[in-house]
């Protein structure tokens, strides 16, 4: 297991004991862990035993779920008319329908629908009956959750791999270019001096003094050589069994950090067009991070 997504969702179901039980869970991205849960009544004192499980499974993300309990129908089941209410209540209907000069259009399913009673006897289940289906469903939901999290971070994985290469290949183009931007300031400064002084060439001890000053104002080696530590790094957290969404998320922060400094420093047009692609693939690199758990 390498990078897991915190996108996903799961359903799970258990039956038993005259209950049905169902619970489903979905998840988003989020810096921290956080889980609300809408259970009902009945099932309000297992509140932490389910978070529990939840944050088992789940070290970062929002998490929402929703968990419905069903009590089975048991035993006789049948119909009781009331006849001496069917009576009552037939001539009181007439009385007032004749008052009011109303047709009389009473019909043996209308006097029914008022005194037919459903007699039926549900089943009685307390918490501790009912929390073994409840943690089945809970655990099988999870199991499909986390299941769709690592199939989504395969992918993730995938993606950030190909990114974090396009980075590499960008940042080993500033480290050929850079050795070239003393040679240019040189040729570029020697010309200059040149035209000003009509032709008359500057003294070399003068001329080297400034380049030196120059070479160091731009030297990115140190950059460079922190930005190859960064992508090793990212390797390791890429392919870690631990979570490595917020390690990978500081370590695009000390990306860009390192990327700016080169692109103050460089005194370059050419790297400067490369910092800027740098940005936007670290850019790209920082929105997919940012669903990684």
């Amino acid at each position: 297991m390498s990078i897991i997504s915190m996108t996903g969702f799961g359903r799970g179901e258990a039956r038993g004991e005259g209950i049905k039980v169902v619970a489903e869970l979905g998840s988003v991205n989020r810096k921290q862990f956080d889980c609300h849960l809408n259970l009902p009544r009945e099932l309000s004192a297992c509140e932490a035993r389910i978070q529990g499980l939840v944050h088992a499974a789940i070290r970062r993300g929002y998490v929402k779920g929703s968990i419905e309990i069903a009590r089975a129908k048991t035993g006789s089941r049948g119909l009781t008319v009331d006849l001496e209410l069917a009576r009552a209540r037939l001539s009181a209907l007439r009385q007032v329908a004749k008052a009011l000069k109303l047709p009389d259009d009473l019909t043996a399913s209308k006097v029914l629908d008022c005194v037919l009673r459903i007699e039926s006897e549900t089943v009685a289940w307390d918490t501790e009956q009912a929390w073994p289906l409840v943690e089945r469903a809970v655990t099988q939901a999870l199991e499909r959750l986390v299941a769709m999290r690592q199939r989504e971070g395969k992918a993730l994985s995938k993606d950030l791999t190909a990114r974090f290469a396009r980075l590499r290949k960008e940042v080993e183009n500033i480290r050929r270019s850079a050795p070239g931007v003393v040679i240019g300031y040189r040729k570029a400064l020697a010309d200059r001096i040149a035209a000003a002084n009509n032709g008359l060439m500057l003294d070399q001890t003068t001329l080297v003094r400034e380049l030196a000053l120059f070479a160091d104002r731009c030297d990115v080696s140190e950059e460079l050589t922190r930005l190859e530590s960064h992508f090793t790094q990212a390797e390791h957290f890429l392919a870690a069994p631990e979570p490595g969404g917020r390690p990978l998320d500081f370590l695009c922060q000390e990306f860009f950090r390192e990327i700016n400094t080169i692109g103050s420093k460089a005194n370059d047009a050419g790297i400067a067009r490369l910092v800027v692609g740098c940005k936007a693939e670290l850019e790209a690199i920082r929105e997919q991070v940012q669903n990684v758990e």
